[in-house]
Order: C-alpha cells, then sequence, then structure tokens
C-alpha cells in the first residue's frame, strides 16, 4: 500500500464526513486533487440535486488538475441523474491517476465509471482505505442494496432493563450527556419512529434540538394500526416536519379522514390487525427514506427486531435500578422462545456518556 495514498484518501474521508445526514439518498463522499504532493483542489458533496464531490474539488483545482491524481472516496458516477456523469468530468479535466476507496454498489454505476477512466488512460486504483469508506456509507449501501431503510433502534434503560418506572415514570433515566447525543442521532438519520403508545404516553414532539437550532429534523413515522393518534397531538399540528401515520386496511375510516384533513400523510401497511413492518419498510424505502431511527417501546421494539429489520443498536443504560415487575422494558412482545432465537450484536463499542454508558453494536447477520 503506497502510504501516501492512504494519507490523501483520509482527507478525502473526513471531507466526507462533513455532510453527515445531509446527502439522503445519495452517499457521502470525498475527494481531493494532488498535483506534485500538494493539494490543489478538495471538495464533498453536500446535497441531492448539487454538485459531487469530484466537480467541486476540479473547480477548486482548475488547469492544476491535469495530469494530477484524483482521490475520491467512491466511484465516480457514470449516468445522467440530478447531475451530470462525474467520470466523464474526470477525463475531461485531463487528470492522469484516480485512486478509489470503494466502488459503486448503486446497478446505474457498478463499474461504469472506473471503465470510463481506464478507457480514457487515466490509471485507476480501486480499495484504498475501503473498509472506512464502506463504514461511512452504511446506511447508502444498505438501501442500495435492501431497497429499505437502514433501521437504527436507540433504547434508553435502566441498569436492569427498564425504560420506565411501574407508575409510567420515565423522564429522565439517562443524563444530559445522553439526551443530547440522541438528538445529534435524529439530525444524522432522514425518519424517527415511534408506536402509538409513545405517542399517547408521551405526547412527543420527535424534532431535533442541538445548540443553535442547527438540526434537521428527520420525517416522523408512527406505526398506529388503529388511527388512534390524537388530532390535537403535537406531531399532528407543529408542522416542524412530514409526518406519517402506518395504519392497517382495518384503520376506522373516518379517524383516517380526520388525520388526513389536518394534513398527516397516512400510508397503509396491511389487511391484517397489525402493521405489516416489512411492507411499511418497502414503501419508506421507496419514498427514498434511506434511514430510520427507532425511538420506539418495547412492544414496536421487539415487532422489528422480530422481522429481521434492525441493524443496528444504540442502548444507553445509566447506572440505576427501578425494579417492578409491571414496569416496562425495552423490548417486550411475546419475546423469543430460545436463546439461540436472540438477537446477537457485534463489532460492539462502549462509550461513557456522563454517569451513562452507550453501548452501539450491528445485528449479527444484517
Amino acid at each position: 500500500m503506497n502510504l501516501q495514498d492512504e494519507d490523501f484518501m483520509r482527507v478525502a474521508l473526513n471531507l466526507a464526513r462533513n455532510a453527515t445526514g445531509r446527502t439522503s439518498p445519495n452517499p457521502l463522499v470525498g475527494a481531493v486533487i494532488v498535483r506534485e504532493g500538494r493539494i490543489v483542489g478538495a471538495g464533498w458533496h453536500r446535497k441531492a440535486g448539487t454538485p459531487h464531490a469530484e466537480i467541486h474539488a476540479l473547480n477548486m483545482a482548475g488547469d492544476l488538475a491535469r495530469g494530477a491524481t484524483l482521490y475520491v472516496t467512491l466511484e465516480p458516477c457514470s449516468h445522467y441523474g440530478r447531475t451530470g456523469p462525474c467520470a466523464e468530468a474526470v477525463v475531461k479535466a485531463g487528470i492522469k491517476r484516480c485512486v478509489i476507496a470503494m466502488g459503486d454498489p448503486n446497478p446505474k454505476v457498478a463499474g461504469k465509471g472506473i471503465a470510463i477512466l481506464e478507457q480514457a488512460g487515466i490509471e485507476v486504483r480501486c480499495g484504498v482505505l475501503e473498509a472506512e469508506a464502506v463504514a461511512l456509507n452504511e446506511v447508502f449501501l444498505h438501501w442500495i442494496r435492501e431497497k429499505m431503510p437502514f433501521v437504527v433502534l436507540k433504547t434508553a434503560m435502566s441498569l436492569d432493563g427498564k425504560i420506565a418506572t411501574h407508575t409510567g415514570k420515565s423522564q429522565w433515566i439517562t443524563g444530559e450527556a445522553a439526551r443530547a447525543r440522541v438528538h445529534e442521532y435524529r439530525d444524522l438519520y432522514d425518519g424517527i419512529m415511534v408506536g402509538i403508545g409513545t405517542v399517547l404516553a408521551d405526547n412527543p414532539s420527535l424534532t431535533t434540538r442541538l445548540p443553535g437550532g442547527t438540526g434537521k429534523n428527520p420525517v416522523r413515522i408512527i406505526v398506529d394500526s388503529k388511527a388512534r393518534t390524537p388530532l390535537d397531538a403535537k406531531l399532528v399540528n407543529d408542522g416542524a416536519a412530514l409526518t406519517i401515520i402506518a395504519v392497517t386496511e382495518a384503520a376506522p375510516k373516518d379517524r383516517v379522514q380526520a388525520l388526513k384533513d389536518k394534513g398527516v400523510a397516512i400510508m397503509i401497511a396491511g389487511s391484517g390487525p397489525q402493521v405489516d413492518l416489512p411492507l411499511l419498510m418497502k414503501k419508506l424505502g421507496e419514498m427514498e427514506i434511506c434511514s430510520v431511527f427507532v425511538e420506539g417501546g418495547g412492544t414496536v421494539n421487539f415487532a422489528l427486531l422480530q422481522a429481521g429489520l434492525v441493524s443496528k443498536v444504540h442502548a444507553f443504560i445509566a447506572p440505576k435500578i427501578i425494579g417492578g415487575r409491571e414496569a416496562l422494558t425495552s423490548v417486550e412482545g411475546e419475546g423469543f422462545a430460545e436463546l439461540s432465537e436472540a438477537v446477537e450484536l457485534n463489532n460492539t463499542t462502549v462509550e461513557q456518556l456522563g454517569a451513562d454508558i452507550l453501548l452501539t453494536g450491528y445485528v449479527k447477520g444484517r
């Protein structure tokens, strides 16, 4: 491995991170152009529909791009979408060598961008810091391959797994640092999901509250088979973000119409007594909602885990013991009958946030 290639690719990856949570349904991409060991152009993709990272870098480099090396975190695109093909722009600019972290699995690209570069006589090297590039775009890669959102389940619980006391009190189990992190996560993902139980119990806003008001509000998704969401609920009336209420065909028509009249989007997912969660995720994916942050209660959490829809878990654990046979837990439902059926996490990390612990892991097999 050329250490210099790694160094410049790391710069490109860091540039790409500047737009975290802002490029959906596009990937995060960073690019730098290097001439005689010096960076002469740099850029990152900022938002879908705007110029890609390579274009920003080429514009900065100008004539210095001719004969230079381009480092880019994802294979340059080869198709016309909201913008033109970057691979052709790279060829036109006279780039001599292109170092790529990873290929683009999007069927519209999938090697075609690299082929354009090589056919133009550009030396291409692919796979430099590939693991880092894959981790950076876990959401995009999942959505492209599965056609469904990347689902992240978050829970905040006591040491004994409780999310509320037996009287229903839940504010606040975790401390300020943990709660601030949750808002940072909300800012990252396209959608935020809860069940009707959470809406009825807490009347949440499900908005992002970051210092200075810099965060974006995710689309709010309520799993509410019978359309029981109150017409005076905050997320029905505040206009802070699109609210989607997922119901079944059995939901009362008058309730559905009343919610529609309030400006809420109704999504019918299934004909049974409960919302068909895989169908819901498929429909959300078709809407280019590429990621969903779940802040639901134990019923929704178990249903998503049981359906195999969760890819990542953030578990905030407070050093408190609440107890109580009737106290709510973070995952309820009927539960798994055998330990062999239990959902396992791998690639786990542990972080201290104030007095609380944050355990993050990926669902094994997802």
